[in-house]
């Protein structure tokens, strides 16, 4: 735990601008003195139950069989890749004997019967080795969650009590080579023959072969494939059947595999590609929870439109996109501790003593490099707290509507976008911070540069996901969501809601509802206090409303002028994605400053608030140039910005290495015996 008393040092220490004269509860903490600054002292065992939440006891079950098996980062390193490879597998179906990568199946099955007790292992198993957490993934997730989610009885009969403890490996057969994003576009057709009641499987060209598909090239044995589903000529979209694609270790009749070899990163998984040539399999190999078909070769659906049917197939699976997220924003943790820690041991040069070189940490600069970044992990922390608490209750029935189901899809959608672009960005300049010693493989950030690039692909392209989000805003999740694509999405704005959307991000409505929250008047954003929470979320809201609108008006404007809709929305893609961005921020800030004031007051609570003022106005000023656009800025305050940043960063100094500490990453994770004193 730290402790330490700062004087200011200089001007630049004291507040930029006065607090409100009315903050709000949440504020009081954040008033500094002008008498002095005492630092608060961390509790590490609170923070990290703080961060644990509700599952501390899961996190901690996976902490422990992490440390049991951290030689497997040795052996990334060490063994072949096929060996290491079956290690992987070896290690996985290990780690299913102890309960964590089945806690969200059915108890009846062997499982945990708690959906968000599954986030939970699964983000914390990030802490370790990536090709670990990516086979858990694709074997429990989504292999095993496309059978408990798309299947039905005789299926989860048949699948889950064997895939649940390994001993049936399978894979999740989407993706092709030609049709990644557009899933509806696949070209892999199974057709009925209602003669032998089977489902004919091929792959049409090269296009449609199945691609990069995790557990395919080495260990599966099973498929679920996602293929066009045609019935007497009719073709029904996309539908999942499940596939035997080995029998005794070698590739079934019909069925073609193929290894995609050496990748960036995650070489412990075995990709692979997978391609069809007149399989058959029987008409129950369906899965048949949304569709089925009669053994005459009837289509039956309770949902008569095809779009509809098919987002609503699709929305099951979210599960797998909100633990890519919480991977990601954990491997951030990793390589933030290791780097915080580093720059707390490493010197260089006599800047304020000729005896003793600086340690990194004390640089401004080095501070302003890893704080803020220490800040927003902390913030998308408590947002992926956020939409795996709607995951659980949408999925255990607890909020089970169709509004609840597309805000999960859509919140999903941007906190996986943010956490895993922040994930990128966070190790890379976490490996900088630690110069040449950071590129060494034994320090660990080559396999976090490594294995999480792909995160920002996987389980959906970023830019994809952030359309989503955008198509929520825009139609409010209203019926007609799932049944829009992009071109729908066009007219349906600027048919029906644009008026709507404008009237209510209409600028000047904006500032009158935002300067009755704030003190000010028409100036509240020039003369509330910067550590106003209610000003710091007032203004994300500000730019995410404006940016939405904006994104309406220009819809509208392209219909009006009789444009082809798919050449408006590629005209306004990046006005798109700019709100939608926007609107995930907002929600990130909202969650951090709920999350921290749910505390009492103390200095876990002032520590936590100083990451909280951080990564607000990190936000703020990572944008001014928005903010200045739309005059929500003026130069002078944002330089005040910019002062205060420093200032914040100062004050989380003494604070650094209990912070990091909090996350609770086992030391056998750090490894890094070049970098970190253990």
């Amino acid at each position: 735990m730290s402790t330490e008393t700062v004087p200011p040092s200089s001007a630049e220490d004291l507040p930029a601008t006065a607090p409100a004269a009315t903050p709000g509860a949440a504020a009081d903490a954040r008033v500094e003195t002008r008498a002095g600054y005492r630092a608060p002292v961390v509790d590490v065992a609170a923070l990290t139950t703080f961060l644990d939440g509700k599952y501390a006891e899961v996190r901690g079950l996976v902490r422990r069989n992490l440390a049991d098996y951290d030689s497997i980062l040795e052996e990334a390193e060490t063994l072949s890749r096929d060996d290491f490879r079956d290690r992987v597998r070896d290690v996985v179906v290990e780690m299913a004997t102890t309960g964590q990568t089945g806690m969200g199946f059915p108890t009846e099955y062997g499982g945990g019967g708690d959906i968000g007790a599954s986030v939970a292992a699964f983000e914390t198993l990030a802490y370790g080795d990536l090709s670990v957490l990516v086979k858990v993934g694709v074997q429990f997730g989504l292999f095993g969650g496309a059978i408990l989610q798309l299947g039905t009885q005789e299926h989860h009969d048949a699948y889950l009590a064997d895939l649940i403890t390994g001993k049936l490996m399978g894979c999740f057969a989407m993706t092709e080579t030609g049709h990644g994003s557009n899933v509806q576009a696949l070209g892999t057709v199974a057709t009925y023959d209602v003669e032998t009641q089977e489902f004919v499987l091929t792959t049409h060209g090269e296009a449609a072969r199945k691609d990069y598909i995790g557990n395919a090239a080495r260990h599966a044995e099973v498929a679920v494939v996602f293929a066009q589903l045609e019935v007497g000529g009719t073709s029904e979209g996309v539908h999942a059947f499940v596939v035997p694609i080995r029998a005794g270790g070698e590739p079934c009749a019909g069925v073609h595999i193929e290894d995609d070899g050496a990748k960036m990163g995650l070489n412990g998984v075995d990709n692979g590609r997978l391609s069809f040539d007149g399989v058959r399999i029987p008409r129950t190999a369906l899965l048949n929870r949304f569709a089925d078909v009669t053994p005459a070769g009837v289509y039956e659906s309770a949902i008569e439109n095809p779009n509809k049917r098919f987002f609503t197939m699709l929305g099951t699976l979210v599960q797998g996109r909100v633990c890519v997220g919480g991977a990601g924003i954990n491997a951030s943790k990793v390589a933030l501790t290791i780097a915080t820690k580093y720059a707390l041991q490493r010197r260089q040069f006599e800047a304020t003593s000729e005896d003793e070189e600086e340690l990194l940490l004390d640089y401004g600069l080095h501070q302003r490099r890893l704080f803020p970044l220490l800040a927003r992990t902390y913030a998308l922390h408590c947002a992926q707290e956020v939409v795996a608490g709607q995951l659980h209750d949408v999925f255990s029935g607890f909020a089970d509507d169709e509004h609840a189901r597309r805000e999960l899809e859509s919140r999903a959608a941007g906190t996986k976008a943010l956490g895993t672009w922040h994930a990128t960005r966070t190790i890379q300049e976490c490996r900088e911070a630690c110069g040449g010693a950071g590129y060494l493989a034994i320090n660990r950030f080559t396999a976090l540069k490594a294995d999480t690039d792909v995160f920002t692909t996987f389980e959906g392209d970023n830019h994809v996901l952030l359309q989503l989000v955008a198509k929520g805003l825009l139609t409010d999740y209203s019926s007609e969501f799932e049944e829009m694509d992009q071109f729908g999405l066009v007219r349906f704005v600027a048919g029906m809601a644009v008026e709507t959307v404008i009237e209510k991000t209409n600028v000047h409505k904006l500032v009158e509802r935002f300067k009755d929250l704030l003190p000010g008047g028409d100036q509240w954003d020039q003369e509330a206090g910067l550590l106003d929470p209610d000003y710091q979320l007032a203004m994300l809201r500000f730019r995410e409303e404006h940016m939405l609108a904006g994104v309406a008006r220009r819809l509208k404007r392209g219909i009006d002028n009789k444009m082809n809709p798919g050449v408006v929305f590629s005209r306004v893609q990046d006005h798109v994605i700019a709100a939608a961005r926007a609107h995930v921020e907002r929600l990130v800030l909202e969650a951090f400053v709920e999350k921290v004031a749910t505390l009492p007051d103390g200095d876990l609570k002032v520590a936590l608030n100083l990451l909280c003022d951080l990564h607000a106005l990190s936000t703020i000023e990572a944008d001014r140039a928005w903010f200045m656009e739309h005059g929500r800025l003026t130069v002078q305050r944002s330089k005040s910005i910019s002062r205060e940043i420093n200032s914040l960063c100062r004050k989380i100094r003494p604070l650094a290495e209990d912070l990091v500490d909090g996350f609770d990453v086992p030391v056998e994770m750090l490894r890094s015996p070049d970098l970190i004193r253990h």
